[in-house]
């Protein structure tokens, strides 16, 4: 997959705020590998106040455990980069806003980081909607630190 430019993840991202306007639904992102870069897409687009109800960065464990109720169990047995974690924590950006749609990223951006069964460029993104069940799908992304987070903005992006 090419690495997205800045006028496509905007595209994208008014392509959503379009679905969920229509729909009278509001977003809330939970990021971690990406740092905060899909409310920073979604918040360029004017008028997305109309749509996007808040975003929240955990990083680390503690954050993970502590803004998205991601269980300490969770991270030992499976660890941040898992299905697990990416569950919990869509669901967790769910009950802590007031967001009716949920987006959450984990992943190894690079360049470190990386082992044999989760190289640089594995990232799990989860998507739930309020009340309606979670899709969760692992990617591997290539490339630098930049291009991981790029491509994975857009495929969260494209998810929604």
């Amino acid at each position: 997959m090419p690495t997205p430019t800045d006028a496509e993840l905007q595209s994208l991202a008014e392509q959503v705020g379009q679905r969920l306007r229509a729909g009278h639904d509001t977003l809330v992102t939970a990021e971690s590998c990406t740092g905060g870069w899909i409310a920073k897409t979604a918040t360029g687009i004017a008028g997305s106040s109309e749509w996007f109800d808040c975003g929240m960065v955990a990083y680390s464990y503690e954050a993970k455990q502590a803004l998205l109720g991601v269980r300490p169990q969770t991270l030992e047995d499976h660890g941040a980069v898992s299905r697990e974690c990416v569950v919990e924590m869509v669901s967790g950006a769910l009950v802590n806003s007031g967001a009716t749609v949920a987006v959450a990223v984990t992943g190894i951006a690079g360049p470190g980081g990386g082992s044999p069964d989760k190289p640089v460029g594995t990232v799990w993104i989860g998507w739930k909607r309020r009340g309606g069940y979670t899709r969760a799908e692992a990617y591997l992304f290539e490339g630098d630190r930049d291009a991981v987070r790029r491509q994975t903005v857009a495929a969260a992006l494209r998810g929604l």
